[in-house]
């Protein structure tokens, strides 16, 4: 067993049988839709991404990333790597740092299922928010880059991008509670009170700001690589649950990091920021309503249980994927431990903003 924590889920690996597809017709397909493109190819799928496979294209001159909706029965409107290509493409044209995008494939007879090739950014992920393997003096450094893309990000015109069309502005929370609701019971393996408290209690404390704005909808450290010297965000990753929607939902999501403990996706909470150098909760709320020219973060507990439960619906999803065998990662199954310790916090924030 590895004594890195991240090993089973950074690098790449050999593609499992259930996920290989035709590497001749995909080099065939890049030769005819992808600029500049000179095979052999050689094909390695990324470790993570518990949704959509994602694999390594790796040429003798250039390196690819090809990125696809997994095979097998799929949850409603899960999977969107079409929105993903759409909403990468645009926002390239925006100065965003995103990777550069070359095709999108809808025809299932080239390797199966819809995909699109993008490049291969080299720069460094941390799976970790703590930030172990660099100094103490660059982590706060790392943490104000990776706050200000995201205000960067809620604060690019969507129409302007050519993203009016994206999703609906307003009724955000309405509508997403309704959708993650319907994803969860349609993946629920065993009954979760907390969960079934949450779809009642949530559609009734919806804030009435109707902000509107891009979000990225899983903004972390692991799905941003950043510069390998520097603190700069070099490309925004995995964009599936991208929408237009409620920048502050989006935010509090990426706060979430400051209230999950070690074991919870690599949390800060119970950690001594202040000795790591870590920017505290309040100083990076300020320095985001610096960024967005927002002077408060409303209704901050119904949003972080609203954050909590969507996460909980997504790990519920992947983890019903697991029993059938069309999960991404081997370590889908670990997911059903996490819905219940989710759905427990989501109910503590609930409580905080007035549930009964």
């Amino acid at each position: 067993m590895s004594s890195d924590p991240t090993a089973d889920f950074s690098g790449v690996s050999e593609t499992p049988d259930h996920l290989k597809f035709d590497e001749g017709a995909l080099s065939d397909y890049m030769k005819s839709h992808v600029d500049g493109f000179k095979g052999p190819i050689s094909v390695k799928k990324f470790k993570g991404g518990q949704s959509n496979p994602t694999y390594l294209l790796e040429t003798p001159s250039k390196s690819y990333v090809l990125r696809r909706k997994p095979p097998g029965k799929l949850l409603p409107s899960a999977h969107a790597v079409d929105r993903e290509y759409k909403v990468m493409t645009a926002l390239g044209t925006q100065g965003f740092p995103v990777p550069k995008t070359y095709t999108l494939c809808e025809y299932p007879d080239v390797i199966g299922t819809t995909f699109f090739i993008m490049d291969f950014v080299e720069g460094r992920i941390f799976w970790d928010a703590s930030l172990p393997d660099v100094r103490k003096d660059e982590r706060g450094p790392l943490f104000n880059a990776l706050t200000d893309t995201l205000a960067q990000l809620h604060n690019i015109d969507y129409k302007a991008a050519g993203l009016g069309d994206f999703g609906k502005p307003g009724n955000y929370f309405e509508r997403q509670i309704g959708r993650w609701s319907k994803q969860y019971q349609s993946a629920e393996t065993d009954p979760i009170i907390e969960m079934n408290k949450l779809i009642d209690w949530l559609p009734t404390a919806i804030p009435q700001d109707e902000a509107t704005s891009i979000v990225h909808g899983d903004f972390r450290f692991d799905n941003v690589i950043m510069h390998p010297t520097e603190a700069k965000s070099l490309a925004v990753l995995d964009w599936e649950l991208s929408t237009l929607g409620h920048p502050l939902a989006d935010f509090t999501y990426y706060l979430m990091a400051w209230h999950f403990p070690p074991n919870v996706r690599g949390g800060l909470a119970g950690v001594d920021i202040e000795e790591l150098g870590i920017p505290s909760l309040d100083e990076t709320v300020a320095r985001y309503c610096t960024q967005t020219e927002r002077t408060e973060i409303p209704d901050i507990e119904f949003c972080l249980s609203y954050n909590m439960f969507r996460l909980g619906s997504i790990a519920q999803g992947v983890y019903a994927r697991a029993l059938q065998g069309n999960a991404s990662s081997p370590q889908a199954m670990e997911m059903g431990k996490q819905i219940q310790p989710l759905a427990a916090l989501a109910w503590h924030y609930a409580q905080k903003a007035g549930a009964k």
